[in-house]
């Protein structure tokens, strides 16, 4: 396998009060949504939890994802990357957030291309603000790079950034070529994010099916 993406659902949503990627947007859980963004870019996605009884309630991904419990006790999204890092067989892995509902297939496509003779490609804002839980990584350098962040005690995704030489930084003013409004970036952070997603959901499926009333009916043979 040459392309992985690892998808961290570790976390406790103390807003919503339960898992956050179980969260229900558009009749699928958010994770889902996550999975539909990646699943054609990458040969396997392994999904990060941090106990076996989310790994249970995870079940439903079977077979599109495996799915990992942390092998640490530590909740944190830097021990989930470790844990992906260490499993999945990719040469190349994207990191993904579980509540990221409109990924975009394109981005994540050029992420993992621009990847190759790297050891990560992150996107970054024009405030010089990074995503590191929206990049692409060499699965080897990030994993030495995450232990090396572990025992100098940085618990901060970000602060694997400084433990990998060939950084390619590219700027989400050009990520907008592909997506326009940027919404691969959207969290879903809150209620109210969640009902905004639902908005974005029904805008765009509005969108296609008007695209689709517009265009002329073909013309029968006589």
């Amino acid at each position: 396998m040459k392309r992985s993406a690892i998808v961290l659902a570790g976390g406790h949503s103390n807003r919503f009060g339960q898992d956050k990627g179980l969260l229900e947007l558009s009749g699928q859980p958010l994770v889902d949504h996550v999975l539909d963004g990646v699943s054609t870019v990458v040969d396997e996605v392994l999904l990060i939890v941090s106990s076996e009884s989310q790994e249970k309630a995870y079940a439903h991904l079977k077979p599109r994802a495996r799915v990992v419990v942390d092998k640490y006790k530590v909740q944190s999204p830097l021990v989930g990357a470790l844990t992906g890092f260490e499993n999945v067989h990719g040469e190349h892995s994207l990191l993904l957030p579980c509540d990221t509902p409109f990924i975009s297939t394109r981005i994540a496509t050029l992420l993992l291309e621009l990847c190759v003779g790297k050891d990560a490609v992150i996107p970054r804002w024009p405030n010089t603000y990074t995503e590191p839980l929206q990049a692409a990584y060499c699965t080897e350098s990030a994993l030495n790079a995450t232990h090396k962040a572990l025992q100098d005690k940085r618990m901060s995704v970000h602060s694997v950034i400084s433990y990998l030489e060939k950084v390619r930084y590219i700027s989400t003013s050009a990520l907008k070529q592909m997506d326009p409004q940027l919404t691969t970036f959207f969290n879903v952070n809150s209620p109210e994010d969640l009902r905004k997603a639902e908005g974005m959901l029904r805008h765009a499926r509005n969108s296609v099916n008007s695209q689709k009333g517009d265009m002329p009916t073909p013309a029968r043979d006589n």
